[in-house]
């Protein structure tokens, strides 16, 4: 049933627009703290505090593996590989994406920042075999 794979798509959309929320508003509080002023953001965006600055590097991560994510998703649906490991292995994927946008916009600790990000490239190699596969 490909619904098992619909939901983890769709918890992954929904949290591109979570962080992007969260973007909008720090940069929101940048301008209305006065750290910054929309001519000193026009054209570069490194004028904006640390913590701007992460949330909007995350929001970029949204758009990176996640594109290949969703590639896969559609592809699994297509070839019938829908079972429970590809359902368990968007979820994993979901989840180390969820996590690492919490420690990219709070502490910010690359090692651990880095292992979680593994954990869901990883996950997301595997789905990759799990098509190939059932393409094969």
């Amino acid at each position: 049933m490909t619904l098992k794979l619909i939901y983890p798509a769709l918890a992954m959309i929904f949290w591109i627009f979570v962080v992007g929320v969260i973007m909008a508003l720090r940069r929101k509080e940048a301008f209305a703290s006065g750290t910054v002023k929309h001519e000193d953001v026009s054209v570069s965006t490194e004028r904006y505090p640390v913590p701007a600055r992460l949330a909007a590097a995350n929001f970029s991560n949204q758009f990176e593996t996640p594109v290949l994510f969703f590639v896969l998703i559609l592809l699994a649906i297509e070839v019938g590989a829908t079972g429970y490991v590809m359902a368990a292995l968007a979820w994993l994927y979901v989840m180390s994406r969820i996590v690492h946008t919490f420690i990219h916009i709070g502490p910010n600790k690359l090692p651990v920042r880095g292992a979680v990000y593994g954990v869901g490239f990883l996950a997301l190699f595997c789905m990759w075999i799990g098509v190939l596969i059932a393409v094969l």
